[in-house]
């Protein structure tokens, strides 16, 4: 099976460097992403409360899990209303998933990355 192309960007997140892999024509989701994590990072390292940078990354992955599921929430919940008041409709572009295979891995991934920096010791802070 062939994999699909893919191509190596270098970004900043709180001042450090990565080269990160992007799926052809994925650049622009790649640097939305990146501005969301770097923000959430600067925010909270800007608060001064937590000075290492794996458990600002934690808080900030945990900021934007968090922000993520209250849009789905939002969205079933829509999706759901809109179901009950309109009984037949055309399918639209709402009456897919909330989220396709790639984003749902990635998070699943992130997930995955959350859980065993937390089994180390148990503690975000």
């Amino acid at each position: 099976m062939n994999k699909p192309a893919t191509k190596q960007i270098e970004v900043q997140i709180m001042g450090q460097s990565y080269l990160l892999a992007c799926p052809e024509g994925g650049e622009s989701a790649l640097l939305d992403a990146v501005e969301r994590v770097d923000t959430a990072m600067c925010r909270i390292r800007d608060a001064g409360k937590v000075k290492a940078r794996d458990r600002i990354a934690v808080l900030a992955s945990l900021n934007l899990a968090f922000e993520l599921s209250q849009k789905e929430a939002e969205f079933q919940a829509s999706s759901f209303a809109q179901t009950e008041s309109a009984p037949s409709h055309d399918a639209g572009p709402f009456d897919q998933d909330p989220l396709d295979p790639q984003t749902q891995a990635r998070v699943e991934e992130l997930m995955r990355r959350l859980d065993q920096t937390l089994d180390k010791d148990g503690r975000l802070i």
